[in-house]
């Protein structure tokens, strides 16, 4: 493991083993890809650690097909790391709003209440609330009770929130935020999405 040294050393009364066990809450924002490729990744190590891990996709349509969406719930169905369970709350394009507007805003609101719930269960190890950010940023999903459930859930339960235009509290109250910008994009110069590369 690298060796770093700390701008400050928190006045928690913790100690190093304790302070690096504690849960932590990502943030994958920006404009640039990867934000959910990277929190699948994630979870891949948390799958082989043997975690609990609950996905919650947020506003991306219920009939479309992620490769991470099968590869995690084989290797959850496997037996020999954790278990997955993967949740679909929307009907449409996360950065597109359509007229279903309204469908998407509801299913995201009890996408929300399912994730609270979980939480105060402590039902996963890893939660992985993909485009969660989209909700926040378009007022759907109230940011201040996001940030206060989070500091607020117990246990040792990690959380990873992924979608552009995250909102500043919870950038703030994050313990990682990582911003992907976009340097160049196959897309840009008209090529679309293709298999194996974006889904």
């Amino acid at each position: 493991m690298p060796q770093g040294q700390p701008t400050s050393v928190p006045d928690d009364g913790l100690t190093t083993r304790q302070r690096r066990n504690r849960p932590l809450l990502f943030v994958h924002t920006g404009i640039g890809k990867g934000k959910s490729t990277a929190a699948f990744g994630l979870a891949l190590r948390a799958w082989n650690q043997g975690w609990p891990i609950g996905v919650f996709q947020f506003v991306k349509s219920a009939k479309w097909k992620v490769g991470e969406e099968n590869a995690l719930k084989v290797l959850g169905a496997s037996g020999e790391g954790g278990t997955v369970d993967w949740h679909k709350m929307g009907e449409g394009w996360s950065w597109v709003q359509r007229d279903g507007q309204l469908d998407n805003e509801e299913k995201a609101r009890e996408g929300w209440e399912q994730v609270k719930r979980d939480l105060a269960a402590e039902t996963y190890k890893l939660y992985v609330l993909d485009e969660f950010a989209y909700p926040m940023h378009w007022g759907w999903i109230d940011t201040d009770e996001v940030v206060e459930v989070m500091r607020n859930r117990p246990g040792t339960q990690h959380v990873v929130i992924t979608g552009r235009n995250a909102p500043d509290k919870l950038v703030e109250a994050a313990d990682l935020v990582t911003d992907m910008s976009k340097v160049k994009h196959p897309m840009d110069a008209g090529q679309k999405g293709q298999r194996g590369i974006e889904w």
